[in-house]
């Protein structure tokens, strides 16, 4: 039997599982074009199973088992079934919420059918609705699990499945792995039980985040013109309801993007930080003269921020907006711990420090952040911030935007803005500049012979900064668990992290300097600036890039 013949006899075997018309006959279209003797990514399709981690799944729709599709959704959530049941938590609570993706209704409906076959309680979200929300219910319904389906801020042809435990935290090892063997555990579809389609929640939860998000903010002004954009995603009326009730004007809406839409029209990459994606918001902006423009990624579970500056419009970087957050919640005396992720600034550390607050780094991404003993406030630089982790214990897009809005409008009754706000935590301790050097491969195995090729061979400067220390972050410490990457701990606290991106083909450095400043903060961005260009020249270099 030949590969091709094998690999055709896999697809057929799939399609004839496959409860979707759509993606069957689209598997059937692409063997007989197989079996013609055209090019395909049949290959590609059933080259292994879309790999079930710590960020759930995600990937592109579309037919066979290296895609999303129902038959990987059913056999998920089986699995996930499966792992809660031998936990101890049959009969419990799972409730299931999804984005306005492309399917994501469709594989909600199947979770649920799976979870009231395994004997849970299917509790399904109203509509489609922001994954903070979704955190939410889980604590607040008292579930053994939830399931959110979305793919977030990645392109529309994705989509994809979060899984969290019954703490409200997204899963990490060795829950990954053991839910991910139990996926595989999952015999025929045919044998699966599939129940009712779950009970839908009552608004009532909708109504209860958003009273305790606009609880959040306290009494005082409320003068600010707000720019806002969804994105074409699901944090639209959720926002605007919050604001409202918070006692803000209703914000300036980008018409364009104001309703969710799963193809993303307006932009190439539905995600805030691309080039491009702001610029609808920021024309608004300049024409009605507004003081902010804030902004959510599709599932509003990330918030972007800009602002009026000499040049125009400038977006304020993630460790930026998480300065300005931490700043704000230790004036108002939140105390706890105060956390961020590695590849974020150092900024934090030290403002904890000098407010009296333990400080905590923790591995890339919300599920190690949202597990912090007695955390206060935690943020990561990609736009990901927990303002309230008493009742979500993930990123929130919507309770950092009122947040960054209160802290504007009180700015404002000052006469000042969020950048002079940035200045005063320069003055008092020095320039933290930070930036980012990503780098796409087509040929996914040239990403650890990069990462090799740096641990074999190290540089000893980077910027015309000695390299004082070298950290091979996959041998773990005292404080971390093992993760594939790099830190080098540069002269004058600058510092440098290199790892793979667990989302994307993809090489990230990240990159910070210091810089004291005396008098004048401009000075000291342009000289950071440019230790920070000479920083990524060296590093394309030592890394072959």
């Amino acid at each position: 039997m030949t590969e091709l013949t094998a690999l055709i006899d896999q697809a057929r075997a799939w399609a004839a599982e496959d409860p979707d018309e759509q993606t069957r006959t689209e598997l059937e279209a692409v063997v007989a074009a197989a079996e013609r003797g055209e090019e395909t990514d049949l290959a590609d399709r059933f080259a292994g199973t879309l790999e079930f981690g710590t960020a759930g799944l995600r990937g592109a729709l579309g037919a066979g088992p290296n895609r999303m599709n129902r038959v990987v959704v059913t056999r998920t959530a089986a699995g996930l079934a499966a792992y809660l049941v031998d936990n101890g938590h049959r009969g419990g609570s799972v409730v299931i919420g999804f984005d306005a993706r492309h399917n994501s209704d469709v594989f909600a409906r199947d979770t649920a059918e799976i979870m009231t076959g395994a004997g849970f309680k299917a509790l399904v979200m109203p509509r489609t609705l922001p994954t903070p929300l979704l955190a939410f219910a889980i604590r607040e319904l008292g579930c053994a699990a939830g399931v959110m389906v979305t793919a977030s801020h990645n392109p529309p042809q994705d989509n994809g499945y979060k899984v969290y435990l019954g703490d409200g935290s997204q899963i990490v090892p060795p829950a990954d792995s053991e839910i991910a063997d139990r996926i595989a555990a999952v015999g025929s579809l045919a044998d699966l039980p599939r129940g009712g389609a779950g009970t839908l929640v009552s608004e009532e939860i909708v109504d209860r985040y958003l009273d305790t998000v606009a609880g959040l903010a306290e009494d005082g002004p409320r003068d600010l013109s707000v720019v806002y954009t969804p994105l074409h995603g699901v944090g639209g009326t959720t926002v605007q309801q919050v604001l409202e009730t918070a006692g803000f004007d209703a914000p300036h809406v980008v018409e364009q993007q104001e309703h969710p839409d799963p193809d993303f029209p307006t932009v190439s990459f539905p995600n805030p930080e691309e080039p491009g994606a702001m610029d609808l918001a920021m024309a608004l902006a300049a024409e009605t003269r507004a003081d902010l423009v804030v902004a959510n990624d599709p599932d509003a579970d990330r918030c972007a921020v800009a602002v009026p500056d000499a040049h125009g419009w400038r977006m304020l970087r993630g460790d930026e907006v998480g300065a300005l957050l931490a700043h704000h919640l230790i004036a108002r005396g939140r105390k706890g711990t105060y956390a961020n992720s590695i590849v974020s600034s150092s900024l934090l550390g030290k403002m904890a420090a000098a407010a009296g607050q333990p400080h905590e780094e923790t591995l890339t991404g919300f599920k190690w952040i949202g597990r912090v003993d007695g955390l206060a406030f935690g943020y990561e630089e990609a736009l990901g911030y927990c303002c309230d982790p008493e009742h979500v214990k993930d990123k929130d897009g919507v309770s950092a935007l009122l947040l960054v809005c209160e802290l504007a409008a009180a700015a404002k009754a000052e006469g000042r803005g969020l950048t002079d706000i940035l200045d005063d935590i320069a003055h008092q301790h020095g320039l933290h500049a930070t930036d980012q050097l990503s780098v796409r491969f087509d040929d996914l195995s040239d990403i650890p012979a990069t990462m090799e090729r740096l641990r074999g061979t190290p540089p000893t400067t980077l910027g015309g900064l000695a390299v004082e220390k070298v950290e091979d972050l996959s041998e773990g410490s005292a404080h971390l668990p093992p993760t594939d990457g790099l830190r080098y701990s540069l002269a004058e606290g600058a510092r440098v992290i290199v790892r793979p991106s667990g989302t994307e083909p993809k090489v990230k450095c990240y990159l910070e300097v210091v810089i004291p400043v005396e008098d004048d903060v401009d000075a000291a961005r342009i000289s950071a600036a440019g230790r920070l260009d000479a920083i990524k020249g060296d590093l394309r270099t030592a890394a072959g890039l």
